[in-house]
């Protein structure tokens, strides 16, 4: 069923955007990302997203040897609207974040907040709208699963396959991109795939050929 508080397409979405740079952490369309927030300049960021239309731009750092405040960024990352928000006791927010867009930098703006902001650019990604309720459309789930037991298996770690089973394609294929201990580049290619048969092989191929190297203790390489 349709979220009806989820935008239906890129017309009502702000073009200049708050983006919160986190490695190792994706954001697709109709995903769920919990956020402890405690930096300064975040917590003013979700304040300030709170006050106006509750938008934040997820995108990763790229990888650099040197240790910067503001490190180069990927040029494509994903809106999210905060859907859940709570203050704790010692200072920091709790909150989770609905994906609703991906959207390529267009450019970083200059501005007054400790945060970053940037033009986004959400033309290249209509099937982001409705995304989590499409049809699979040739994903191949059978051999998603049976790749994704065995690994689970040869790390120790346990599923709700009850759950899996219920969910439809897309929900599973991105919340697996989301959740599996990845990669940030390999995180990356699954954001960037252009549709969700794309992402789906590249997140067998991945677990497969973890599964090949025989390393059961190491995260996907």
């Amino acid at each position: 069923m349709p979220n009806p508080d989820r935008p239906t397409g890129p017309e009502n979405l702000p073009e200049r955007i708050a983006i919160f740079p986190l490695r190792g952490a994706i954001l697709l369309p109709g995903g769920r990302l919990p956020l402890n927030i405690f930096e300064p300049r975040y917590l003013a960021m979700t304040r300030d997203a709170m006050s106006g239309g509750r938008m934040i731009g997820m995108i990763q750092p790229r990888e650099t040897d040197e240790e910067t405040y503001t490190p180069p960024i990927y040029g494509v990352g994903c809106l999210g609207r905060i859907t859940e928000f709570a203050e704790t006791g010692d200072g920091r927010y709790q909150i989770a974040i609905s994906g609703v867009c991906r959207f390529r930098v267009q450019e970083e703006v200059a501005s007054d907040t400790a945060y970053r902001q940037v033009i986004a650019d959400y033309a290249g990604y209509p099937e982001d709208f409705g995304e989590e309720d499409a049809p699979g459309r040739g994903v191949d789930r059978q051999r998603l699963v049976r790749g994704l037991q065995t690994f689970l298996d040869r790390q120790g770690l346990k599923a709700d396959w009850e759950a899996a089973e219920r969910a439809s394609d897309v929900a599973l294929i991105n919340s697996l991109s989301m959740m599996l201990p990845l990669d940030p580049s390999e995180k990356q290619a699954l954001l960037e795939a252009d549709n969700v048969p794309m992402r789906a092989e590249i997140l067998t191929t991945l677990i497969e050929m973890s599964l090949l190297s025989g390393d059961g203790d190491s995260p996907v390489q």
